[in-house]
């Protein structure tokens, strides 16, 4: 009825700016530390993506510090904060009247390997654990209402469930991967084994474009 949307009967479609896309992810996994205010702080670096200067060194900040919000994460000129730079954020070194929306194979592998959505995916993973029945397509569910404020479609719980299957035999006779990918142990409520898998169905979520997506 309003093709045009000039009586703004919706809302456009926009990808999240680059602090929210994180503070989405470690939302989701129970880990956003929501305080006002404070110095800045230094996320976890990926590997080999901070380059040495004259300056300090890049020294993680440690505890709840490390997951505030995207709007104090310590910017540095000489060596930016990768992430914030794979989705667009100004470079701080000239004045942005209005950010760029790219999309780029790079986004996609740092959601998927960067250490903070990493966290954030083994965050979510023990939550929907803790949160949720045993059943197979409740904890789907409810891990889809954390991500994406609503309901599966059946075609998505079945192919999550066939992942889900998939992946238990595999996880199961190679422990190495399996700790690797939740190497927490003794964690209240929580099956190492099981969040193992659940940490690869969480990363596939934090993952959509839909997850980024302001609708």
């Amino acid at each position: 009825m309003d093709p045009e949307n000039k009586l703004l009967a919706r809302q456009n479609h926009a990808r999240l700016p680059a602090e929210l896309i994180r503070d989405v992810a470690l939302s989701a996994g129970g880990l956003l530390n929501t305080a006002v205010g404070g110095p800045s702080f230094r996320p976890a670096m990926p590997k080999g993506g901070y380059i040495k200067t004259n300056l300090k060194q890049w020294k993680e900040s440690e505890g709840a510090e490390r997951y505030r919000r995207g709007l104090y994460v310590w910017f540095q000129r000489t060596s930016p904060y990768p992430q914030l730079m794979n989705f667009d954020a100004p470079d701080s070194l000239q004045s942005c009247a209005r950010r760029e929306r790219s999309t780029t194979p790079l986004q996609a592998l740092n959601l998927l390997n960067d250490p903070v959505f990493v966290e954030a995916a083994q965050g979510l993973a023990a939550r929907v654990l803790r949160e949720s029945p045993e059943n197979l397509s409740d904890r789907l569910k409810y891990a889809f209402e954390l991500c994406l404020t609503r309901q599966p479609r059946p075609a998505e719980i079945e192919r999550l469930s066939r992942y889900y299957f998939q992946q238990k035999p595999e996880l199961a006779a190679d422990p190495e991967t399996r700790k690797s990918l939740f190497p927490a142990e003794g964690v209240d409520g929580v099956d190492a084994s099981e969040a193992a898998i659940w940490v690869g169905i969480s990363s596939i979520l934090l993952n959509l474009d839909e997850f980024i997506t302001r609708r």
